[in-house]
């Protein structure tokens, strides 16, 4: 059995004495320290206390054993083992065994022996002595209550670590559930944010909307009324316009009908006077008719009965030529300047053709595939900037070509040119624009073109036949005089007539306003401006007159504008005041169309904007136009080129 540890279960000190100063001490250790005890109490007090080496203290229960001389020996029962043991399971980590300390709460110190009992029975601290076995059993007992207490107290600490741990995770958990359900929060009042501002958004737009669609609805009903108002206006100015054409058409009329009535009258004094002469002078034909019978009989030489009517017939056929030349007078309507151009134009191109024709008749070689290939040339023009001058190049390449004479290249090439745009789906400005690079290098080509064009079109020029039954046969005649063709016998339609009157006309009006950077046109827009004074002068309002304006209008109303500016509007008023007024006084259903395209081009202003094909791909026919400081002149004497020609008329225009 190892050494037991004695605990006193009393103060530590008592006056000022340490009990327990050393608690690892031996048996022997404790005698003597209980020794030096008693003497230092002895010493201290004067009452003798109840401890004595004489006398053997008597242990509860054990009054009746005797002592022995043997070393004292300490019995500690089991109880109060397991006691100690409880009350000091801190102490269990020592390799020694715990005993109980003395119980010296109350130490009575007197010379009355009956009070040592209470004393000494607290004192059964001291084991009795035991054998080996018992010690070795109590010794494993021990042991065992040892490690059974050292693994309850590991369980304990593993299970106050895995509680701690469960704490520890349990309160993480908390935190990142809070931690989530403010996020969760966070997210759901950004997703709140989010609806109501596109809530907003929504409501927004759609206020806007219903606003836009109210507004939008405000101007259709504003433009609708102010549509009316204006509309209403415009019928009222129609009927008042209306009112006065009809007014002025009735006063022309009549005006038409007393001058009608006056040449009537005129016609019938000269044809009295011719009728008063032709007698006077057949009353003198038979005089010398006598005479000349005389002599012939005087000669014998036979005379003939009829020979007064051989001699009147030339006077007759005379009388009769003069009066189909004062009837072509009153149906052909052209100014005298236009027929002079044209008598000059047609001369060169007879003169022209006149060489042509002793050149084949006294050449053996066949010019044919000259013309051929110009025609070819012709018909691949189309209306693209490089399309136009690979084909002018072209064309003037032949018409330099030593192997074919000029003139006949120069006659195929007017000619071809004209025929080519008989149709309107050709490109007229196009053809317009490599006529005049053409005849910048060849400007005697330019006159053969407007001839065979003017032959083509006497609108052109410009010219009109009225039809008259004096001058001539049937209609067929007259057809045939302003243009018509016949084919077999048989003279095309009105309709295309005037598709090919247009076609002429739009190729006529292109080619005067044509206008190319270092290249001259020698008939630009003085000749088209020419051109309108001698028509709204001259020609009066037909059919045929109408579609020739409405063409030339149509393609070269831009380019005069361009030039001429306040001079051409006026233009236009005339165009608008007189020739149209002229056109509806005459109530044919055949007109309406051309007047109502006539009038929109007027009302609309097309001539404030290019005409379509004008303009050739990659280029642009205004880039070639002359400055307008160049015919700053021309604006404010707009006509001088038009009073070379003809006086100021009824109208106002030369």
């Amino acid at each position: 059995m190892g050494a037991i540890k004695l605990e006193i279960r009393c103060p530590q000190t008592v006056n000022g004495i340490g009990i327990d100063p050393d608690p690892n001490w031996s048996f022997d250790a404790l005698i003597s320290e209980l020794d030096s005890l008693e003497k230092k109490l002895e010493a201290s007090s004067s009452i003798p206390l109840p401890f004595r080496k004489t006398k053997s203290i008597e242990l509860n229960g054990e009054k009746d054993v005797k002592r022995s001389s043997n070393a004292f020996v300490m019995r500690v029962s089991d109880e109060e083992f397991e006691d100690s043991e409880g009350e000091n399971e801190e102490f269990n980590d020592r390799a020694l065994v715990k005993a109980a300390r003395f119980n010296c709460d109350e130490f009575y110190l007197s010379d009355d022996d009956s009070d040592d009992a209470p004393c000494l029975e607290v004192q059964s601290c001291l084991m009795n002595e035991v054998g080996l076995v018992e010690s070795a059993l109590f010794e494993l007992t021990h042991e065992h209550r040892l490690g059974i207490k050292e693994e309850i107290r590991n369980r304990i600490s593993a299970l106050e670590t895995d509680l701690m741990n469960e704490s520890e995770k349990s309160s993480s958990a908390h935190a990142k559930v809070e931690k989530y359900r403010e996020a969760r929060r966070e997210a759901e009042r950004k997703f709140d944010v989010q609806y109501q501002r596109r809530i907003a958004e929504g409501l927004d737009n759609h206020l806007t909307a219903v606003q836009r669609d109210h507004e939008l609805k405000s101007q259709i009903e504003e433009r609708r009324i102010r549509s009316d108002h204006e509309e209403a206006k415009r019928r009222e100015k129609a009927l008042q316009e209306e009112r006065l054409c009809q007014e002025k058409a009735k006063a022309e009329a009549e005006a038409k009908l007393k001058a009608e009535e006056a040449n009537r009258v005129a016609l019938e004094a000269e044809r009295r006077a011719a009728k008063e002469a032709a007698e006077r002078e057949a009353a003198k034909a038979p005089k010398a008719n006598t005479s000349e019978v005389s002599q012939t009989a005087n000669l014998g030489v036979p005379t003939a009965s009829n020979s007064g009517v051989s001699i009147a017939q030339p006077m007759g056929s005379e009388i009769d030529k003069a009066n189909k030349l004062q009837s072509a007078g009153n149906i052909l309507r052209a100014a005298e300047s236009a027929l002079n151009l044209e008598r000059q134009r047609l001369q060169k191109l007879k003169e022209l053709n006149e060489i042509n024709q002793s050149l084949r008749s006294s050449s053996n070689e066949d010019f044919g595939s000259t013309e051929r290939h110009i025609a070819r040339l012709i018909k691949q023009i189309r209306g693209t900037k490089d399309n136009v001058s690979t084909k002018a190049s072209e064309l003037i390449k032949i018409v330099n070509n030593p192997r074919c004479p000029q003139t006949i290249s120069i006659a195929s090439f007017a000619k071809k040119v004209v025929s080519h745009c008989e149709s309107p789906d050709n490109a007229a400005f196009a053809c317009g624009h490599v006529i005049v690079l053409v005849t910048s290098k060849f400007p005697q080509v330019m006159d053969v073109v407007v001839a065979e064009l003017q032959g083509a079109c006497i609108y052109t020029i410009p010219k009109h036949i009225s039809y008259s039954k004096s001058a001539f046969e049937s209609k067929e005649a007259y057809w045939k005089a302003i243009g018509y063709r016949e084919d077999n016998g048989k003279f095309e339609s009105t309709k295309d007539f005037l598709t090919r009157l247009e076609s002429y006309m739009k190729l006529y009006g292109a080619l005067v306003q044509t206008e190319v950077a270092g290249c001259r046109n020698v008939h630009g827009l003085n000749e088209g401006w020419a051109w309108l004074a001698r028509f709204l002068n001259a020609l009066p309002a037909n059919i045929y007159t109408a579609v020739a304006l409405n063409a030339f209008l149509q393609t070269a109303g831009f380019g005069l504008f361009r030039k001429y500016k306040s001079q051409f509007m006026k233009m236009l008023n005339i165009i608008s005041e007189n020739f149209l007024n002229a056109l509806r006084a005459q109530e044919d259903q055949e007109l309406r169309p051309i007047i109502a395209e006539i009038q929109s081009y007027l009302e609309d202003k097309r001539f404030l904007k290019e005409p379509e094909g004008r303009a050739l791909q990659g280029s642009l026919l205004s880039s070639y136009m002359v400055p307008d400081s160049d015919h700053q002149d021309s604006f404010d004497q707009p006509s001088r080129h038009a009073q070379r020609y003809y006086p100021q008329n009824a109208w106002g225009m030369y």
